[in-house]
């Protein structure tokens, strides 16, 4: 089956085709934004259940103390699909929203500037790698053959998502319409703590120190792991479908794809990744080991 049997193509960009919600994509420039919105943005695999987990934590007191049995989904519905098929306009502010969107399909009332919106982004390797798994999970994703089939049509952006160099340039580029907080995945996993209390403050949201050690605390990789609140694991069962028994969350670390990738893969990665960054501002980390390297983009070879 062709890549338009899973996917559905919306003015140039790809859509989980089995769950979108086409009507709200139609009207998606009309969408009633409210100043106290918070979107986060990211592009597949770059850590948005895990910035999704830690804005409920920052904004639900029965998120961050368990009294509540409201998952991460209907904290942070994603818009396009809406799978539950929520009434957005009746859910009560403030509201959170996940987002794998383009700037340019981004509602007109997010340009007041007003509303917030948090891009998390990752070193572009560990996505591939963490896609790849992903779309053998995934029963509603075309399954790829092997890594090296995957990694062309990553590269080719036929992919849910799109183009990953498109899709990070475009919000940066156009970061003076939004008001938008760029978040490293890399730096989060580094500083946990520091990297809250920039969302913190970004939101402006305070925290009591005991309030942020419980967000530090129950954000980690492993305690959100095993959170069913947070990890999707039920959701991916019940409500996506699998293909095989692997879990919405993998691994999470950085650096993965050095066990993945060919020496020939790598440097074609690189080149590719040297000829469409060229002169990006934002910096990336590929190893945290290499803290020597922390900002370097890769060698052009």
């Amino acid at each position: 089956m062709d890549i338009d049997t899973y996917l559905l193509r919306f003015k140039g960009c790809y859509f989980e085709r089995s769950v979108v919600d086409i009507d709200l994509l139609e009207n998606l420039d009309d969408f009633e934004i409210r100043d106290d919105d918070v979107f986060i943005i990211t592009y597949p695999k770059s850590g948005t259940i895990w910035t999704q987990h830690i804005l409920s934590l920052i904004y639900y007191e029965g998120h961050r103390n368990r009294t509540e049995n409201v998952d991460t989904l209907d904290r942070a519905p994603f818009l396009e699909y809406n799978s539950r098929k929520v009434d957005f306009s009746k859910r009560p502010s403030p509201r959170i929203f996940s987002s794998h969107i383009p700037y340019y399909l981004a509602p007109r009332g997010l340009k007041n500037r007003k509303a917030k919106i948090v891009y998390t982004y990752r070193n572009p390797k560990d996505i591939l790698i963490s896609y790849y798994y992903f779309s053998n999970v995934v029963a509603a994703l075309q399954a790829p053959q092997n890594l090296e089939q995957f990694m062309k049509r990553f590269l080719d952006g036929k992919v849910l998502g799109n183009l990953w160099f498109d899709h990070i340039r475009g919000w940066y580029e156009h970061k003076h319409d939004f008001n938008i907080l760029f978040m490293k995945y890399e730096d989060m996993k580094k500083d946990l703590r520091s990297s809250v209390l920039k969302l913190c403050t970004f939101l402006e949201k305070e925290l009591s120190e005991e309030d942020l050690d419980t967000v530090v605390r129950q954000a980690t990789f492993q305690n959100m792991k095993i959170n069913p609140l947070a990890n999707y694991n039920a959701i991916l069962k019940d409500e996506i479908g699998t293909r095989n028994d692997g879990q919405f969350l993998r691994k999470g670390t950085i650096g993965d794809w050095k066990h993945h990738l060919t020496v020939e893969q790598n440097e074609r990665f690189d080149r590719i990744f040297q000829r469409n960054m060229k002169d990006f501002p934002l910096k990336f980390t590929w190893d945290l080991k290499e803290e020597e390297n922390w900002n370097d983009s890769p060698k052009e070879t």
